[in-house]
């Protein structure tokens, strides 16, 4: 029974840090599609469109998938352009870049509470997001590999939620976003009371080094990758108040986690809207580990004191929950 009590006032504690920082997000960013001002910066966009062999008019759909989230940023792909006027190779290297930049005023508050800087993370995932869509681009380009009528699985509809279904759905997600770290936390202690914690970290061992991570950061680094940041940022913050994860592993671990994560809810979504399996799966996590591997020689290279002034602050503490 006391464990029980221990598990929900701990998941009560988490859940309570990372609405604080979702809903102002959430609020602010609706705000600003609301008065159109995603859509009078979305021009700007057409030169980084056109060097991924883009169509101009999806910079509309990638900004509002940059400051929402990547569900509006995927309905609105087709709500822009026809699916018949785009090949598979484009659908691909929209949704790669999507996949890596998405929902960043709430995702990167939550990695910043854990630690990381918010500027410095945030800039990773955008420059990364675009060289990961690059390099595809380069290989369809040269091979001619997709160059066909993107065939999607599912097209959403075009039509925008109004502010009731908008709120009912953040509500609903909330909710459900609290059984999840319910049942994480409960996972967690059962990987604990097993010893089955010392087996995933050894067998994510030899990856996590090569990306300069210690092994203490793989279960919280592997909830990241699998189920998103919102859950892996969560208890990444919960084991760097607790000293368990090192500040630069910290930080590498959520540029991992920035660069591949959700590889279960957010890939699926994208596969059904036609992108390419191996370039979306297998493609975007050999990306992460080379991307992380190369960062990983400058981050631990760099002084404490330059490493703290740009990189890492201390975690925000969180509060008890009400």
């Amino acid at each position: 029974m006391e464990a029980a009590k221990r598990i929900l006032r701990d998941t009560l504690i988490t859940y309570w840090a990372l609405v604080k920082t979702i809903v102002p997000m959430m609020i602010l960013t609706r705000i600003a599609v609301d008065l159109g001002l995603v859509k009078a910066l979305a021009p700007s966009l057409a030169p980084v469109m056109n060097l991924l062999g883009l169509p101009a008019e999806l910079g509309l759909a990638w900004l509002t998938g940059v400051l929402v989230g990547i569900w509006p940023g995927a309905v609105a792909l087709f709500a822009v352009m026809p699916a018949g006027e785009l090949t598979s190779a484009q659908v691909t290297v929209y949704l790669g870049l999507l996949l890596v930049a998405h929902g960043l005023p709430v995702e990167q508050r939550i990695i910043q509470a854990a630690g990381p800087g918010f500027v410095a993370t945030t800039l990773l995932r955008l420059l990364g997001g675009f060289l990961y869509a690059w390099l595809l681009h380069l290989v369809f380009s040269a091979t001619g590999w997709l160059d066909t009528p993107v065939a999607p699985h599912w097209v959403p509809a075009n039509a925008s939620p109004d502010l009731a279904a908008y709120v009912a759905g953040a509500v609903e997600g909330l909710a459900w976003m609290f059984v999840i770290l319910l049942a994480l936390l409960i996972g967690m202690r059962i990987l604990e009371a097993f010893n089955l914690f010392t087996r995933l970290s050894d067998l994510l061992a030899p990856t996590l080094r090569l990306c300069g991570i210690g092994k203490e950061a793989a279960p919280v680094t592997m909830v990241g990758l699998l189920l998103g940041i919102t859950y892996g940022g969560g208890l990444i913050r919960r084991e760097a108040e607790l000293g368990r994860v090192g500040p630069r592993d910290l930080f590498l671990a959520c540029a991992l986690m920035g660069f591949a994560h959700s590889l279960i809810e957010d890939t699926a979504l994208c596969l059904a809207l036609g992108g390419d399996a191996a370039s979306l799966v297998a493609g975007r996590i050999l990306f992460a580990i080379v991307a992380v591997a190369l960062l990983a020689r400058l981050v631990k290279a760099m002084p404490d004191r330059d490493f703290g002034r740009y990189l890492f602050r201390a975690p925000t503490p969180a509060a008890d929950a009400p």
